[in-house]
């Protein structure tokens, strides 16, 4: 070997070198970030993890949803629906839309609820949700009549 290919060998391991250098030293991606966090033991993939109040809020608290609907068994818009607790006294109102459908969130398990539903001269018969009723996504249908006087 003459001197020009011990210079041309040693130039080419240089260039392969530095390549291999500047591969090894790229960043690697970093993790994705956001509300995404370790899935757990059991999944949740894609869920963001609950804190102690969360959670304790969801045990507590139920939904309840349902129809409205007429003597024809159409769904009833602009029914006024009327959600009692109770307990506290205190009444949550809701106006169906063209679906006649009505949802209810953030309800306590420890309290009963009387549920109406009224348009015009027409009412429904008022009915219970009781702490008894261990369903967390309750659902009760009401059916609108003349009001009985």
């Amino acid at each position: 070997m003459n001197w020009k290919s011990i210079v041309a060998v040693h130039a080419a391991l240089a260039v392969s070198g530095v390549a291999t250098a500047f591969a090894q030293q790229s960043n690697p991606a970093p993790p994705p970030t956001g509300s995404r966090r370790d899935p757990g033991f059991f999944g949740g993939v894609g869920q963001p993890k609950k804190d102690k109040k969360e959670r304790e809020e969801e045990e507590s608290t139920r939904a309840l949803a349902g129809t409205v609907r007429n003597e024809a068994d159409q769904p009833v818009e602009g029914a006024v629906v009327q959600l009692k607790d109770t307990k506290s006294l205190k009444v949550r109102s809701y106006i169906t839309k063209a679906d006649g459908v009505y949802k209810f969130f953030g309800l306590s398990i420890n309290a009963d609820y009387e549920i109406r539903a009224g348009l015009k001269d027409l009412a429904s018969e008022k009915r219970t949700l009781s702490v008894f009723d261990s369903r967390k996504q309750a659902v009760i249908n009401l059916k609108l009549a003349p009001h009985k006087k």
